[in-house]
């Protein structure tokens, strides 16, 4: 029988440092607008420029991070049956190049492709982050026991069924790290949107170099820190309620 802590998906000290993070977000936030460095900070800030920004940054984080899981994980599982098997690393070797090229570098490259704006930013952040899903799903699916499979072979069970039985999830802690890994990339590179047309809090990042105000600068770099802390928590929790 399960305790109840082991029902819980965060822990106490999750928990603590969610609202911290809430905290400090919100409270640097309501410093900059409430309490400007002068009158051109004054100008450039308010509740609804950030709102905006985070939830510009959110959707290119989310659509990627969805459209990548959406790619690599059904890619992953058909890598790991016997028939594709020889194809895992010729795959992984191409996949691997978006991660050799700079992000900013593969942001430049889809605006040649597709010019500026918010979709642009979607896919160059998908084209990155493809590699840790797709490994991990590797991972996952090949590191489970031998034994276990044959065990269910021997039961009568077909391959799809051992599949979507056994063998994802026992993998799923380490699919979903490699989501975490991922997802966690996707916030800090999403910066780079901004240099693109496409919004997020790049553009403050942008906004307070280009006035020369750090009070601006300091809060499109920290949101983005502390939004990766956030995600790096929630997932860490799932992660664990999957070993369980």
């Amino acid at each position: 029988m399960m305790s109840r802590s082991q029902n819980q998906i965060f822990r106490l000290k999750d928990i603590a440092l969610i609202v911290l993070i809430f905290a400090i977000g919100i409270g640097f936030s309501v410093y900059v607008v409430n309490f400007p460095q002068d009158k051109i900070v004054e100008r450039f800030m308010s509740y609804e420029k950030i709102i905006r920004s985070i939830l510009q940054h959110l959707s290119i984080v989310v659509i990627s991070s969805m459209l990548a899981i959406a790619t690599s994980v059904p890619l992953g599982l058909i890598l790991t049956r016997p028939k594709y098997k020889k194809f895992a690393k010729t795959v992984l070797g191409v996949v691997n190049i978006g991660q050799t090229i700079p992000s900013l570098a593969i942001v430049a490259l889809f605006v040649g492709l597709l010019g500026i704006g918010t979709r642009t930013a979607i896919l160059a952040l998908w084209i990155y982050s493809l590699l840790p899903i797709l490994n991990n799903t590797l991972v996952g699916i090949l590191s489970v026991e031998p034994s276990i499979i044959e065990a269910a072979k021997g039961m009568g069970m077909l391959p799809k069924r051992i599949l979507f039985k056994i063998e994802i999830p026992l993998a799923m802690p380490i699919i979903i790290a490699g989501i975490r890994t991922a997802v966690t990339i996707n916030i800090g590179t999403a910066i780079f949107a901004a240099f693109v047309g496409g919004g997020g809090l790049g553009d403050l990042i942008i906004s307070g170099n280009n006035v020369n105000r750090w009070q601006i600068l300091v809060l499109g770099a920290s949101l983005p820190a502390l939004m990766a802390l956030l995600s790096d928590i929630i997932f860490g929790a799932i992660e664990r309620k999957t070993t369980i």
